[in-house]
């Protein structure tokens, strides 16, 4: 392969790369956004871990994934559930027992982290999801700067001035070899 080829293949890669990236960010921005802040992805809802209470499990600030289209009221001890507490908080703790059945059930939860079980017990109707097994570690320290209005700022500007500057040099190198390509049939023809 001669240093051109590879020298195309490049650019183009380089090209996708950066128009991919600038997609993902305007993703999340929307996303975040549209959804108060924590992104959906085919069904599932992701939330930002905020404390260390489920360590080693989750790592602060990474992102889970839980599924909000589970029966909330058939949960099983060590089943880690999202729910909402009096006031307005969301919490993700691990079951460690089941009271009642039915509209009538309600979790005693705890961190994995924690030496005791959470003071209240979690009624069913305040369950938001279930874990799905997904996490990305650190991920929701972006997400929460994606969020930010600076950040929703610097994540799709930044990516398009990129990609607009690469656009622009790859036009100035295109027409530089137009120019050398001239000048060399000039030449040849005289």
């Amino acid at each position: 392969m001669n240093g051109k080829k590879v020298l195309g293949l490049l650019s183009s890669l380089v090209n996708v790369v950066l128009f991919t990236l600038l997609a993902c960010m305007i993703f999340l921005v929307i996303s975040s956004k549209a959804s108060g802040g924590e992104p959906n992805i085919l069904g599932y809802q992701l939330k930002t871990v905020l404390s260390g209470s489920m360590e080693p499990t989750f790592q602060t600030g990474s992102v889970i994934a839980i599924d909000p289209a589970i029966d909330k009221e058939s949960m099983t001890k060590g089943d880690i559930i999202t729910f909402v507490k009096e006031d307005d908080t969301l919490v993700t703790h691990r079951i460690m027992e089941v009271q009642g059945t039915g509209e009538n059930a309600s979790y005693v939860t705890k961190g994995d982290n924690n030496e005791n079980a959470d003071g209240e017990s979690v009624m069913a109707s305040n369950v938001v999801g279930e874990y799905s097994g997904f996490t990305v570690p650190y991920l929701g320290y972006a997400m929460t700067f994606a969020n930010s209005q600076k950040g929703a700022v610097l994540l799709m500007i930044v990516p398009g001035v990129l990609l607009v500057l690469y656009s622009a040099f790859s036009i100035w190198r295109s027409i530089a070899a137009l120019d050398r390509k001239e000048e060399s049939s000039e030449a040849k023809a005289q």
